[in-house]
């Protein structure tokens, strides 16, 4: 029987040839695009990784954000997928509530945090921040491929995506969209009541052959603000232990600190606006072996004064007319242009300094053509930042007015101490 036959003479419903398969080749058709398409949109993501935890409460959706705002402030081009269906926190935690997606050309545009950091959420889907969703795993895993597929995320260096506590529908789809996953991040607490739960994740992860790249203890001690001294007001190193049992990587613990909620209530990545506080310094040391494990950093080497044989432009952050002590703190930069083989100032602009957004100055002064920076406190992560656009830093400088500083410079007298803001 042909199948022009069978489409003209079969009229039984219950005829198992029906319309000889022409629907499901369809439906077939149809969902091989739809891989193709997420297959091509993750293959523009070097890593993704999954942030989860075994029970909720612990503060997985902040060591989360720390972890990608992190990333960003390293230079990294960053995702942060918020897959937490039922209890979108992300929105809050990026001052990012309210804020709708837009949608262009079938494409999801995400929000951007900052200048390298872009995010999705199904909070910026919802009408009302307080409707519940009363979805079945079905759903979820239809949303969630939606977000990974139609989302334009562009070209990253890393994907951070955030999960529900667990090992339910969320996590179990994310392994099943994303085959190449580059490992997991599990977040507890140090009581034994999570630390069980920990296990379990640790289990699915092992059976769904999805690599750990370590755990983090959160809450671990209690950091005073106002002398910053640890106390260990509960148990701790129970993470550290467990880890060590279970022989997967230990990434950190991360002190209690009351200043985290509230930078996470005003929307404020703490790692960034608390950047010199025990728990702060703990988390930006959780990204360094998830970096060590993916890559290698990367580390341009800062241009010697004997490979400057042309004209250079040299920056000089001023408040008050003088080289500001603190690089973040001025209000304006006098930008030099210098010839280092007759040691002679060319040319010299003073302009109003951007806003201080996080990652934003580097860029700026980078499309300004400064190859060189003096002045007189920078932190590492900044510092980092420059380096990674083949700008040199000298810190230390003295607060002189521009003009002698780069006269100091260029005759070799500069004198520099201690870098003010060394963090």
């Amino acid at each position: 029987m042909t199948d022009e036959t069978c489409k003209s003479g079969c009229s039984q419903d219950s005829c198992s040839s029906g319309s000889c398969g022409h629907g499901e080749v369809e439906e077939n058709l149809d969902e091989f695009l739809e891989n193709q398409m997420l297959a091509d949109r993750l293959d523009k993501i070097d890593h993704k990784i999954l942030v989860m935890s075994g029970k909720g409460g612990v503060g997985k959706s902040t060591v989360a954000v720390n972890l990608a705002v992190t990333l960003s402030l390293s230079g990294y081009s960053v995702g942060l997928l918020d897959v937490d269906i039922h209890g979108p926190s992300i929105p809050r935690l990026l001052k990012l509530d309210g804020k709708k997606v837009e949608i262009r050309a079938g494409q999801i545009l995400p929000l951007a945090a900052s200048e390298n950091l872009k995010v999705m959420s199904i909070g910026f889907l919802l009408q009302n921040r307080d409707d519940a969703l009363i979805w079945r795993g079905p759903m979820k895993m239809g949303i969630i491929k939606q977000f990974l597929k139609d989302v334009e995320w562009g070209k990253l260096d890393y994907l951070v995506i955030d999960s529900p506590p667990g090992t339910g529908d969320e996590p179990l789809s994310i392994c099943q969209l994303i085959p190449n996953l580059t490992g997991a991040v599990i977040v507890t607490s140090p009581q034994e009541l999570s630390l069980s739960d920990v296990r379990k994740s640790i289990t699915f992860c092992r059976q769904l052959k999805l690599p750990m790249l370590g755990v983090v203890e959160n809450m671990s001690g209690f950091a005073c603000p106002h002398c910053g001294k640890v106390t260990d007001i509960f148990s701790t190193g129970g993470g550290e232990k467990m880890a060590s049992q279970m022989s997967v990587p230990f990434l950190g613990r991360v002190p209690i600190d009351p200043r985290v909620c509230l930078a996470g209530d005003a929307g404020e990545p703490y790692v960034y606006h608390y950047a010199k506080t025990e728990a702060a310094q703990a988390l930006e040391k959780i990204a360094e072996p998830i970096l060590k494990a993916t890559q290698t950093p990367k580390e341009p080497s800062p241009v010697s004064r004997a490979e400057r044989t042309k004209t250079m432009r040299i920056a000089v952050p001023v408040t008050g007319g003088r080289l500001a002590m603190h690089f973040g703190h001025c209000d304006q930069f006098a930008i030099f242009d210098v010839d280092p083989t007759t040691e002679k100032i060319l040319n010299q602009d003073l302009v109003a300094a951007p806003a201080h957004e996080p990652g934003l100055l580097p860029r700026w002064l980078g499309e300004k053509g400064v190859q060189q920076i003096i002045c007189g406190g920078m932190g590492a992560r900044a510092q980092e930042l420059f380096s990674q656009r083949q700008i040199a830093v000298i810190t230390g400088a003295s607060g002189e007015e521009p003009e002698a500083v780069i006269r100091a410079y260029l005759d070799g007298s500069l004198a520099t101490g201690e870098n003010v803001c060394d963090h």
